[in-house]
């Protein structure tokens, strides 16, 4: 899988990808990351990627031109299955989102900044707009940061052992039950039976269990349906 991240702070994603699952899912050639510096498409001078919105009031607006040269410009090496917008009013992320988007061979991702984007992207290029959250960030590149590492712990081969993110949290609509490792007994405080048992029926359902009870307690809501 290919990802295309354009923003117009290219330093603030270095950390996220140089460390971890991310950095060995490079290294293992099964996942690019290139970022794109957006001040190196525009035609204006001084680096100039925004300007006064229309119609007045606060805040500066990314500038349509320099972000069709860059979509342009990328699209003219390949073909993008979805071009994402991060942004506060688009569809909550989810892990079923997650799921589907590992799948896909190539992804750019746009980071808006100051007050956004011109909306004329939004509506010619962008296929889906994606939220981490009911908040505002300084921009979307933490945001996109977040996306790209789940979206690229669930592509084969990037996590040891491959069953590993078929029981992450949300995967089956449920939280993920309690874990525990050795010692056994710590304090006093001891790990429950049904995980010493050597039973996988056992386990199993201690942790069905489990699930369903921290499920029902924290977010009811994942079980309305």
């Amino acid at each position: 899988m290919r990802i295309d991240i354009i923003t117009v702070v290219p330093h603030l994603l270095e950390s996220p990808f140089a460390h971890s699952i991310m950095k060995r899912a490079q290294q293992k050639g099964l996942l690019e990351i290139q970022v794109h510096n957006l001040r190196d498409y525009t035609p204006y001078a001084h680096a100039q990627v925004d300007d006064y919105q229309f119609g007045g009031g606060a805040g500066m607006v990314m500038m349509p031109e320099p972000l069709v040269r860059a979509i342009e410009s990328l699209q003219s090496e390949r073909s993008y299955d979805d071009i994402i917008f991060m942004t506060p009013d688009g569809q909550r992320f989810e892990q079923k989102t997650a799921n589907r988007l590992s799948m896909k061979e190539n992804l750019m991702i746009l980071c808006g900044h100051y007050k956004g984007i011109d909306e004329r992207i939004r509506e010619h290029f962008v296929t889906l707009e994606l939220s981490i959250g009911d908040y505002v960030l300084s921009g979307g590149e933490l945001a996109a940061a977040v996306v790209v590492d789940a979206v690229g712990r669930l592509i084969p081969g990037v996590l040891g052992d491959e069953t590993s993110a078929l029981f992450d949290s949300f995967q089956d609509d449920l939280l993920a039950p309690p874990v525990y490792t050795r010692p056994a007994d710590f304090r006093g405080w001891k790990v429950p039976q049904e995980l010493l048992s050597g039973d996988p029926k056992i386990i199993d359902a201690w942790r069905y269990e489990k699930a369903l009870e921290r499920t029902q307690q924290r977010r009811p809501d994942l079980l309305e349906d």
